[in-house]
């Protein structure tokens, strides 16, 4: 990756050989509320951001806009405390449950899907 500033990663070794990742070594990460199934966001993560995330109980994700991790509700007080973490069949998506503290979405809104439904039919 040109200009990438990412440290090596502690993530085991086991779980890295299973991970498709994208051509920027990212997996898309969906963040869904563990009780209620509503999906909140998605977010990006290389193998350091997963490592970091199953062993701090909180979502770390990579910004690919400022090209750093950033720790979910650091800086809004919006934390998600994680449940469990799984990857899809392909292992080319994660999906991570967790409890959400106040809205997810950086607009303010309980989803990053809350606001633009699209029109089904034509």
């Amino acid at each position: 990756m040109t200009g990438n500033t990412r440290p090596l990663s502690n993530l085991d070794p086991a779980i890295a050989a299973r991970l498709k990742r994208s051509v920027d070594g990212l997996i898309p990460a969906i963040a869904q509320q563990y009780d209620t199934g509503e999906v909140l966001m998605l977010g990006w993560m290389d193998d350091e951001a997963l490592h970091r995330t199953l062993t701090t109980g909180r979502c770390t994700y990579w910004s690919r806009s400022r090209q750093e991790y950033w720790v979910k509700g650091d800086t809004s007080g919006h934390a998600q405390h994680v449940k469990s973490v799984a990857l899809d069949c392909d292992a080319d998506t994660i999906l991570v449950k967790v409890d959400q503290e106040g809205p997810a979405c950086h607009t303010g809104t309980r989803t990053c899907f809350d606001s633009d439904e699209l029109p089904l039919g034509g």
